[in-house]
């Protein structure tokens, strides 16, 4: 049976009451105001619920059907939609039948009315909507509104049909310290009456978290620990936009307070991205001013001991400059095989060394196996440089490295050690470098021969991604500073050129000069992985530019493999941003800048004055639109 709450009331002082019964829903429902509760008083383990009618036809000129779900003081609803489909005049759901939802429905109140918030507005198809929605309390309600049948043409969409469930919200509890009168600032302290390892949200999670809101997340183990975050499922924004013109963002401070270097910025969507700190202290930023909020993030952190991965004594390993001898699994893509070439290099020991294949440079053994394991710290990355290459490879196997002796590498992409290259034959590979902390070479010695060589190599722990000019700016993982007053002209290229670039990087090249002059950039080479227009759809790698810190549309994106071209600024400031994802990789760019006096047309150089200094201090600390109203 159906339950007419109040029909014909006055729009203005429309309020909603769905009491504690359990409604089916079975036949068409009447224009007016009607309510149909699930309780988990009634189905404690949850249920099914479907628009009028479903799958045929829902009725027109509803004016308004509320849903309502009830769970117990502990409990949050889970609501998963199977089909969707709904007449949208319009993309914003402005015009024609739509759901309005209500996830943040305070326990106090009676009901929901017209001046209740709602969280979203669904229309259109299934495609169009989130799939899964979460409540942040124990009661979720939506309203289901159609128009008349005038307003249609054709429509014969069959509504909605879903599942929802009742889940204990506990699961979802942060395992650190609330600070008094906060509402999301947490202490998370090692010691022995502490675990050592836990979990931590954002505000309302699985829900979406409350716009304009920032929340500090401070880590500090004991003396001889570190921190270790896996940020398990992010999902801020849906898109590729660079983080720098996100309003909502997570930002990885390597110290006890944001004055210390970032190590990592998030944002839009991502997997199983981890940080390692290299102290003993770290400090968590999550930021969100936009207008929409996304479900936010789940993550989980370890304090972990120094040495834990260099327990064992360490071994004299041929072959091997430096290391320690004990395997680490990383990762379920290598197997955990161990042999006595299997080396980790952990940058606690050595910043730079070599590394090279069992008995270089003789020849190594057949059946050789072994995997090198390199391990940073913070945002340091791991660079490799080929001095020799020469393994066995027969005539049959001149094209492929699957079925020959070969250097296979690995990253960590997804919380999952992925293969990324295979070398093989004798030709030299180019630089390598890691997308984070972690890369693993394993070498496969199948055949041998005693007139081949093997390998050599040097590594390096780096935190500047392999670009050496300019002055790298400590508020961004990746960011590079070049001042007119400093130098005039110079170059620039991508990271770990003339290598393939990291995976899951972004960088930021800022260009600032004085009041009267512009920069403009040459682009010498060019090999961005990706396909007009450079987006998320086509899954490209990109470089765009702006002569804001925000976003700039004279400039379209960049991509693919491009002749040698120019850029010019129309102000004093410019910026390029470089970002890549986790599918391909390209070579990168090189290129180089020189800065021009608009009105002498030739190279000056000048102090810079306190106001560019000014300008720039602004653009690095305060979002985009305060700097150009600052800054013009």
């Amino acid at each position: 049976m159906l339950l007419d709450c109040n029909t014909k009331m006055q729009r203005r002082l429309l309020f909603f009451f769905c009491w504690l019964l359990f409604l089916d829903l079975s036949r068409t429902v009447n224009p007016g105001c009607s309510c149909i509760i699930y309780s988990s008083r009634y189905n404690p383990q949850g249920g099914t619920f479907t628009s009028p009618d479903f799958p045929n036809h829902y009725p027109t000129n509803i004016d308004c059907l509320l849903y309502t779900f009830h769970g117990r003081q502990n409990e949050i609803i889970e609501l998963t939609f199977h089909h969707f489909h709904t007449f949208s005049a319009f993309p914003n759901c402005t015009r024609g039948d739509s759901l309005k939802v209500f996830l943040h429905v305070e326990p106090s109140s009676t009901g929901v009315s017209e001046y209740t918030p709602w969280s979203s507005l669904l229309c259109g198809s299934f495609q169009d909507i989130p799939r899964v929605l979460y409540s942040s309390g124990s009661t979720l309600v939506f309203e289901f509104h159609t128009e008349s049948a005038s307003a249609k043409t054709n429509n014969t969409a069959a509504g909605f049909s879903g599942t929802f469930r009742f889940i204990d919200k506990r699961i979802f509890e942060t395992d650190g310290k609330l600070t008094p009168n906060k509402m999301c600032d947490y202490h998370f302290i090692s010691s022995q009456f502490t675990p050592q390892y836990g979990r931590f949200y954002s505000p309302r999670y699985p829900s979406f978290y409350p716009e304009n809101i920032r929340c500090s997340y401070q880590f500090r183990a004991r003396m001889k620990e570190r921190i270790r975050l896996v940020f398990e499922e992010l999902s801020l924004q849906k898109g590729d936009i660079s983080c720098l013109n996100r309003a909502d963002l997570i930002k990885v401070h390597d110290g006890n307070d944001p004055t210390y270097p970032t190590i990592a910025v998030l944002c839009n969507e991502d997997t199983e991205v981890e940080v390692l700190s290299t102290g003993s202290d770290l400090h968590v930023d999550f930021i969100a001013n936009s207008k929409w909020p996304g479900k936010g993030f789940k993550a989980s952190f370890q304090f972990q001991p120094f040495d834990d991965i260099v327990a064992e004594p360490e071994k004299v390993v041929p072959g091997a400059a430096t290391g320690k001898s004990k395997y680490s699994l990383i990762g379920p893509a290598v197997s955990a095989t161990t042999s006595s070439c299997d080396i980790i290099f952990n940058s606690d020991t050595t910043k730079t060394g070599i590394v090279t294949s069992p008995n270089y440079p003789n020849a190594y053994p057949a059946r050789t196996r072994c995997r090198y394991d390199f391990q940073g710290r913070g945002k340091e990355r791991i660079q490799i440089t080929f001095q020799d290459f020469d393994v066995y490879r027969s005539h049959e196997d001149s094209k492929k490295c699957e079925s020959t002796d070969s250097l296979m590498v690995y990253v960590l992409i997804d919380g999952k050690m992925e293969k990324i290259e295979s070398f093989c034959g004798e030709t030299q590979p180019r630089p390598l470098m890691s997308n984070g902390p972690r890369l693993l070479l394993e070498f496969r010695g199948l055949t041998s021969s005693r007139h081949i060589r093997g390998f050599k190599a040097t590594y390096f722990f780096t935190e500047n991604f392999g670009i050496t000019t300019g002055k790298q700016e400590p508020s961004y993982p990746c960011a590079f500073v070049f001042n007119s007053n400093e130098t005039v002209n110079g170059t620039f290229v991508s990271p770990n050129y003339p290598g393939f670039y990291p995976r899951d990087t972004e960088c930021h090249y800022f260009f600032n000069g004085q009041p009267k002059e512009r920069v403009r950039l040459h682009f010498n080479y060019f090999d961005v992985e990706g396909v007009l227009p450079c987006d998320a759809v086509s899954a490209s790698d990109f470089v765009d530019f702006s002569n804001y810190l925000s976003r700039d549309r004279k400039y379209s994106r960049h991509c693919g493999q491009l002749q040698a071209f120019d850029v010019e600024s129309d102000r004093s400031f410019f910026r390029l941003t470089f970002k890549s994802n986790d599918r391909l990789d390209g070579t990168g760019f090189n290129a180089s800048y020189i800065f021009i006096n608009e009105e002498e047309n030739k190279t000056v150089k000048i102090p810079l004055s306190a106001a560019s200094d000014y300008c720039y201090s602004l653009a690095l600390i305060f979002a985009p639109v305060l700097v150009n109203l600052a800054c013009g």
